[in-house]
């Protein structure tokens, strides 16, 4: 059964509504004020608030204003309930991050519609990106074509990059944020012996270089392409000026910055407990989910040994010994750089 909190201070209201609701089947959590409804939302975490907005105490901007800020209780769904009809109240409650706007008097149908229209979409988002690689994948290929996020690239110039040409480097101050058009795009860190670590992987329709303007700080990684590529330079200012007023596009970014740290811990756990095979067989799977392209049958790429050695954390000697290796098991071929796999279940289900 689905918990929402009401938070309401008219004892009508806040009594004919819940009674309303516990009929639709739901749970119902009241609170008269706004303190009071946070305090209940933290200690019960519900499925979806309904919130007044004139208030005592604190009102219902200032619940969402708290909601927005806590990890536990941004991503619940909030619909604000209020007799208020002025459009600058409605634009403010969406640009603060609310789902729904509902105006007194309001019809039953209409508060129930509302609740169940969030719900189907929680459901839908729940079963299209379930907690896996894949999963993962698919939402961030998503979340960055965002209809606000995609047009900051719309009509700025396109810049080609060279193979092996730097787009920015460890330490550099970040002025732009990359989206790539065409080509295939690595960051990695370098140790002081010059030993690189590949930190991520870009395809076409990629952004990238985000998460140093995100967090003000230098970068902590250089870019690099591994083909010659498209690439549009989006000014810092436009890109924060873009996520400081959508809340949307903004949430979209916090979530694929925990999928990023998701993904690194994976990798180091990885490379901490897996064999040197387990690493190699798990690195060609992940690049032929990233660059495999719709339709093609086996997956092939040309890649520097070097590079691949980067991403599986290991020496090019010890890489190029087990690559031999999977290409004596016929699980891989290999012509000059390029390298074709030819039984990626197996490279799946390899266990050592």
């Amino acid at each position: 059964m689905k918990t929402i909190l009401l938070v309401e201070d008219s004892d009508d209201i806040r009594e004919t509504t819940a009674e309303i609701l516990e009929l639709a089947g739901y749970q119902v959590l009241t609170a008269e004020n706004g303190k009071i409804g946070v305090e209940v939302a933290q200690t019960t975490k519900p499925d979806l608030v309904v919130c007044d907005i004139m208030m005592p105490v604190l009102d219902g901007y200032g619940v969402l204003h708290i909601f927005s800020q806590s990890p536990d209780l941004q991503n619940i769904p909030f619909i604000f309930l209020t007799a208020k009809t002025e459009r600058t109240d409605l634009r403010k409650g969406m640009d603060m991050g609310a789902d729904d706007y509902l105006t007194k008097p309001f019809q039953e149908i209409e508060l129930l519609n509302a609740i169940e229209s969030r719900f189907k979409k929680l459901e839908k988002l729940s079963n299209s990106f379930k907690n896996t690689h894949e999963g993962i994948e698919e939402f961030y290929q998503k979340a960055t074509k965002h209809a606000d996020l995609h047009s900051l690239s719309a009509d700025r110039k396109v810049s080609t990059v060279k193979k092996k040409q730097l787009i920015y480097a460890e330490g550099d101050e970040p002025i732009k944020f990359y989206f790539l058009k065409h080509g295939k795009i690595k960051t990695f860190q370098a140790n002081r012996d010059g030993k690189e670590f590949i930190t991520g992987l870009y395809n076409s329709g990629d952004f990238f270089g985000h998460i140093a303007i995100i967090e003000n700080t230098e970068y902590q990684e250089s870019a690099e392409a591994l083909e010659d590529c498209e690439i549009i330079g989006i000014p810092k200012h436009d890109f924060l000026e873009l996520i400081t007023r959508n809340q949307s596009v903004a949430n979209q970014f916090i979530k694929m910055l925990a999928n990023d740290i998701q993904e690194k811990e994976k990798l180091l756990t990885q490379m901490a407990y897996n064999s040197i095979r387990k690493r190699t067989a798990d690195a060609l799977v992940m690049l032929s989910k990233k660059y495999k392209s719709e339709g093609q049958e086996t997956f092939a790429m040309k890649i520097s040994r070097d590079d691949l050695a980067s991403v599986v954390g290991t020496a090019t000697e010890s890489l190029i010994r087990t690559l031999s290796d999977f290409k004596a098991d016929h699980l891989i071929e290999i012509s000059g750089s390029e390298i074709r796999i030819v039984d990626e279940r197996k490279l799946v289900n390899l266990r050592g």
